[in-house]
């Protein structure tokens, strides 16, 4: 079970608009100027946008897996470890990371993956 950056970066090709920039330690993502996503290459980590709910119930659930971030705006930001997850379940939570962050018309475009 483990997640390659390359993998991650491909989830990330198959949503629309996606914007990256890049920092000294990190990457960010963004869908028209609202952030949904960071992928630090040092630690293997990504850090996603998620709804306060999700952020409580993935790090309950699994803390050797999820770590909490932050918490801003009504959403809550958890770090993902990439060597403990498996793709389909790291592409559920990058589609759902983008969604809160995009337009309700370019999340009609691009359907949740199965």
């Amino acid at each position: 079970m483990s997640v390659r950056s390359d993998e991650f970066h491909r989830m990330l090709g198959t949503l629309a608009d996606v914007e990256r920039s890049d920092a000294k330690e990190w990457e960010s993502y963004s869908v028209r100027g609202k952030r949904f996503g960071y992928y630090w290459p040092r630690t293997q980590t990504v850090g996603l946008k998620q709804t306060l709910s999700e952020q409580e119930a993935l790090v309950a659930e699994r803390p050797d897996v999820f770590e909490v971030q932050f918490t801003t705006g009504g959403f809550g930001w958890v770090v993902v470890h990439l060597d403990g997850i498996e793709s389909d379940e790291l592409t559920e939570l990058v589609y759902e990371a983008w969604r809160l962050s995009a337009p309700e018309e370019l999340v009609a475009q691009v359907p949740p993956p199965c």
